[in-house]
C-alpha cells in the first residue's frame, strides 16, 4: 500500500506543505499548469527554489502577490504561511516576536472561493479535495466568530497566496495517487499573538477548531508553527494520526519554512510502502428512511455527502407502514466525518432521525500504475488478495478526460486500456 506520511515535528503551513510535496517528486511544471486553471495568474507569481535550513536541503515555495511586490522587496519575504491577520507581540512586551503581516490581502468568502474553483478546468477530484479543505476553515471561522458559513470572510485563507497553497495541495495529492494519507501528532508551537480582538494564545482559535480530535503537541518554540491552512490540509486529508511509522520509506521530501528557529523550520514528508494483506477498518453506517422528499433532491444531497467525507452513499427502495413507498438512505462514514454527515442529512433532507451501527470493512491491498495507450497515459488501480493480483480497473476520470479530448466513445478508451494490460 502506497502511503504519504506527514512528519509534523515543526508543524505545518500551506507553503511548507507545497514545498515538501514538490521536493518529494511532484512535477513542478505540472503543478504550475494546473494552478493556472484557476485564472488567478494576474494576481501572483509562484517562486520555487532549493533552500537549506539547519543543514537540511529542501524546497521552498513563495507565492508573491503582484500588488505587494514592492512590499515584498522591502520586507525581504512575503511570509504568507505564518501571518493570518494578526501580529505576534514584540519581545519588549514580554511575548515572543514575529513578523508583521502585510495588509493588502483580498478577503474572499466561501462563495467566492467555491466560484473560483468550480468554474475552473481543474479535475473533479482536485476540485473536491480543495473544497473539502476550504470547508474545514469555513466551519472553524464560522464557529469562532459566531457567524454562518457564507457570512465569514476569510483572512489568511481568502487571500490569493493561500488559495494557491490549498489548491496546490489538492493538485499534488491527486498527482501522487496514494492509498492512504497519515500524519504524526501536530506541533502547534506556543506564545501569544496580538489581533484586532486583543492578545490571544497560540494556537489561534481557528487552528484549534480545525484540529479538534487531532493529536497535538505544543511549546517546542514560542511561535506559531501550524497555521489554519496547514491544519486544514491535515484535517481534510489524513486518515490516521500516529507517531508510529510502521512502513518502509521510499522517498523523503522537505518543505522549507521561513522562520529561523532553534529547530529546523521544516515539514518532512515520506512516500512509503505499508506491507499488509487485507485491511480491516472500523466504520459506521448511518441510515434513515425518507418518504416525504422530492426525489430530484437526492442527486444534490449525494454530492454534498461525498464533499463532506462520506465513503459511500446508496439508496434502497422500501415500503413503509400504510403502504407508503420510501427510500432508505445509507451512508458509510468513518468516525471523523460523522458530524459533517449528520449536518448534511438534517439540514438538507426531510429526515428527523438517523440509525447508526458499527461495521467492519475488509479491503484488498491496492496500488496504482500508469498504462501507456495510443490515446495517452491512464491510471489503473490493481487489487491484491493474499499477495496475488486478482483484479484491475482503469480510473474513470482519466478515461473520461481522454474521451472528451479525443472525441471518442469512453468505451473505446476502456477497451484500449484492457488490451494494453493484457498485452503485457
Amino acid at each position: 500500500m502506497k502511503v504519504l506520511y506527514y512528519d509534523c515535528f515543526c508543524g505545518i503551513s500551506g507553503d511548507m506543505n507545497l514545498g515538501a510535496l514538490l521536493d518529494l517528486g511532484v512535477d513542478q511544471e505540472y503543478v504550475r499548469q494546473e494552478l493556472s486553471k484557476l485564472n488567478l495568474d494576474a494576481e501572483y507569481e509562484l517562486q520555487i527554489k532549493k533552500d537549506i535550513k539547519k543543514g537540511i536541503n529542501g524546497t521552498r515555495v513563495d507565492v508573491i502577490l503582484k500588488n505587494e511586490k514592492e512590499c515584498h522587496k522591502r520586507d525581504h519575504t512575503h511570509n504568507h504561511s505564518h501571518g493570518h491577520h494578526h501580529h505576534q507581540v514584540d519581545e519588549e512586551q514580554s511575548f515572543p516576536a514575529v513578523h508583521i503581516e502585510h495588509t493588502h490581502h483580498e478577503h474572499r468568502n466561501l462563495k467566492d472561493i467555491e466560484n473560483i474553483i468550480n468554474t475552473s478546468n481543474l479535475k473533479d477530484r482536485v476540485k473536491q479535495l480543495s473544497l473539502n479543505m476550504f470547508m474545514k476553515v469555513a466551519e472553524a471561522e464560522a464557529k469562532v466568530h459566531g457567524k454562518s458559513l457564507y457570512e465569514v470572510h476569510f483572512h489568511e485563507v481568502g487571500a490569493t497566496d493561500s488559495i494557491i497553497d490549498i489548491v496546490g495541495a489538492a493538485v499534488c495529492l491527486d498527482y501522487l495517487k496514494v492509498d492512504k494519507v497519515m500524519a504524526s501528532s501536530v506541533q502547534v508551537g506556543g506564545g501569544f499573538v496580538k489581533c484586532a480582538h486583543g492578545i490571544i494564545p497560540i494556537p489561534a482559535p481557528a487552528t484549534v477548531e480545525i484540529l479538534r480530535g487531532v493529536p497535538m503537541k505544543s511549546g517546542i518554540v514560542p511561535f506559531e508553527t501550524t497555521t489554519p491552512t496547514g491544519a486544514a490540509i491535515l484535517a481534510a486529508n489524513v486518515e490516521v494520526f500516529t507517531d508510529k511509522m510502521d512502513f518502509s520509506i521510499e522517498k523523503i521530501g522537505y518543505g522549507i519554512g521561513h522562520r529561523e528557529l532553534e529547530i529546523p523550520n521544516i515539514l518532512r514528508v515520506y512516500l512509503a510502502n505499508e506491507e499488509k494483506g487485507e485491511e480491516i477498518e472500523i466504520q459506521y453506517i448511518l441510515e434513515t428512511n425518507i418518504d416525504d422528499m422530492n426525489p430530484e433532491l437526492y442527486g444534490y444531497i449525494e454530492e454534498k455527502l461525498f464533499e463532506r467525507g462520506a465513503l459511500d452513499v446508496f439508496k434502497t427502495p422500501i415500503s413503509m407502514k400504510k403502504g407508503r413507498s420510501a427510500i432508505k438512505l445509507s451512508i458509510l462514514v468513518d468516525e471523523k466525518q460523522e458530524k459533517d454527515i449528520l449536518d448534511v442529512v438534517f439540514r438538507e433532507t426531510t429526515s428527523i432521525g438517523i440509525r447508526k451501527y458499527k461495521v467492519e470493512k475488509i479491503m484488498l491491498h491496492r496500488d496504482f500504475v500508469q498504462v501507456k495507450t495510443q490515446y495517452g497515459d491512464v491510471t489503473v488501480k490493481n487489487s491484491y488478495y493474499q499477495g496475488e493480483k486478482v483484479k484491475y480497473k482503469p480510473e474513470y476520470e482519466d478515461c473520461k478526460k481522454i474521451a472528451s479530448e479525443k472525441n471518442i466513445p469512453i468505451a473505446s478508451v476502456y477497451r484500449e486500456v484492457y488490451k494494453m494490460i493484457e498485452k503485457y
